[in-house]
Order: structure tokens, then C-alpha cells, then sequence
């Protein structure tokens, strides 16, 4: 069975090297017979949420402010997989990936009890560097307190420049972690 993937690619460099692991990806899922819808955050007019707890009246367009997210949250609902997508800044995802997750809260206040849809998902990263702990941790625990299972995560080091993720092993499991997906 075919399964509907999403991914949220909060990189600012649509060419860069965390898009260059989505690519991979997609490749990988979509030979094995599944969907990929990406978003490219950083295009998007997505404002930051406002914890007003306002949302969840109108599950075609659940948050109150109307801006991009409307484009995202159809996708998000049907999808079965999320993968989240973002360089390493500042020891943590981007603010364009943290801004857009912030707002899928609205979804679940379309349930009484705030639950959010159940999910599978994948983390992918790339950093100049490494330490990818810190991101890894809130991920972890982000899965947990969803109840989503993780699939599995990329975490790439050392590409800084665009272009430096060429011929690294990461790219392979990349496609590879895609192409399990059944």
C-alpha cells in the first residue's frame, strides 16, 4: 500500500544541502510507489503561532490567522508520514521548520482533547558540523508525547557550502530510507 509522505523542508536554500537529502528521499519513496508532497517553508508566508487557542473551528482552515499554513494543512491531515527537513542552526532546527510545526497545533484543536492526528515521521538534517543532540532530543521527545513512530533519521554532517553533500554515504540512505517505505 502506498503511503501519502509530506515534508516540511525548513531550509532557507531551496538548492542546499538538506534539499539535496530531500531529493534523495522523494527518489526512494515515490519508486516504491508512494506520494511526496513537499513545502518548501522558507517560500511560504507562514506566521509564527499565537498560542491564543482560537483555532480548531473550521477543520478546512483550522488556524485563525490565514496566511500559508491553508496551503499545508489539507497535506498534513491525509498525509501518514511527516518528515521534518532542516539545516542545523544554532544546535536546533530553523525557525522556518519550528514556525510551521508550531502552527499544526491548530489541527488538533479540532479534537476536544487537543489530539493530534497519529502520524509516522522522519527527521533529516544537514549541518556544517555535527551536534545534532540537542535537535535529536526534541525530536525523541516530540514523537513521544504525539504518539507518532519515528521511521528513522538522517542526520548529515560536515556540508556547509552549497553542493558539499555530493558523494557523502548520506545521500545513499537517504533514497534508501525512502524506497522501505511500503
Amino acid at each position: 500500500m502506498n503511503k501519502k509522505i509530506m515534508i516540511l523542508n525548513g531550509s532557507p536554500r531551496k538548492a542546499g544541502n538538506t534539499t539535496a537529502l530531500t531529493a534523495a528521499f522523494t527518489k526512494g519513496a515515490q519508486a516504491a510507489g508512494n506520494s511526496v508532497t513537499e513545502f518548501f517553508l522558507d517560500n511560504l508566508h507562514i506566521n509564527g503561532c499565537k498560542g491564543c487557542f482560537g483555532g480548531g473551528k473550521n477543520p478546512e482552515s483550522p488556524c485563525v490567522q490565514k496566511d500559508d499554513m491553508d496551503q499545508i494543512y489539507p497535506v498534513y491531515k491525509a498525509a501518514d508520514i511527516v518528515v521534518l527537513a532542516t539545516p542545523l542552526y544554532y544546535w536546533t532546527i530553523s525557525g522556518q521548520l519550528k514556525s510551521a510545526f508550531d502552527r499544526l497545533f491548530a489541527v488538533a484543536e479540532c479534537d476536544p482533547h487537543y489530539r493530534n492526528p497519529k502520524k509516522q515521521s522522519i527527521l533529516i538534517m544537514a549541518a556544517e558540523g555535527s551536534g545534532f543532540e540537542e535537535s535529536e532530543y526534541w525530536y525523541d521527545r516530540l514523537q513521544k508525547h504525539l504518539g507518532w513512530k519515528s521511521l528513522g533519521k538522517i542526520l548529515c554532517g560536515g556540508v556547509m557550502a552549497v553542493g558539499d553533500i555530493k558523494g557523502k554515504p548520506e545521500l545513499q540512505q537517504a533514497y534508501q530510507l525512502g524506497e522501505s517505505i511500503h
